[in-house]
């Protein structure tokens, strides 16, 4: 694997997708959970997509159960949940595993080029990626970075 674009995901109807389909936009990638201190961000983060996804801007939202079982079982309730409670309408992904043995390529990927502060790995839900239109990951934000002060930052590469 070389770039972002080789990496495939798969959607949250369960069919295979290339983060390719998105190259040329600059996205934010987001590990989420449903039941989890941060899920308000959800709506912080629909709002941004609102305002530039017309620019060339999309979030990709990837579920994970990966801390303390914040995420429903079933993919049918978190999607259910993600647009009925936050109105999320950008584009949300099967579960995935985010950290260890069974990490996803997408966030081994991600991880290798933007490492956390004392480590490697996402430590919790809502650890965002900056993506740009090139696919170079320029930044990495901890889970309680509000998505609102990401907006500079996202500014810069629309």
């Amino acid at each position: 694997m070389e770039t972002i674009y080789d990496i495939e995901v798969t959607n949250s109807q369960g069919e295979p997708v290339s983060i390719a389909d998105f190259q040329g936009q600059v996205l934010l990638i987001v590990n989420t959970a449903s039941k989890c201190g941060f899920t308000p961000q959800f709506k912080e983060l629909q709002s941004l997509y609102e305002k530039y996804k017309e620019q060339g801007f999309t979030i990709l939202g990837f579920p994970s159960d990966e801390f303390m079982n914040q995420e429903f079982e079933e993919q049918e309730k978190i999607i259910e949940f993600c647009q009925v409670n936050y109105g999320v309408t950008f584009p949300m992904f099967q579960k995935t595993h985010v950290k260890g043995k069974n990490i996803h390529p997408l966030f081994r990927y991600l991880t290798a080029q933007q490492s956390g502060l004392l480590t490697g790995t996402i430590k919790w839900n809502f650890t965002k990626f900056l993506v740009s239109r090139e696919g170079e990951v320029v930044q990495r934000y901890a889970p309680k970075t509000s998505p609102l002060k990401i907006e500079k930052d996202l500014q810069e590469l629309l």
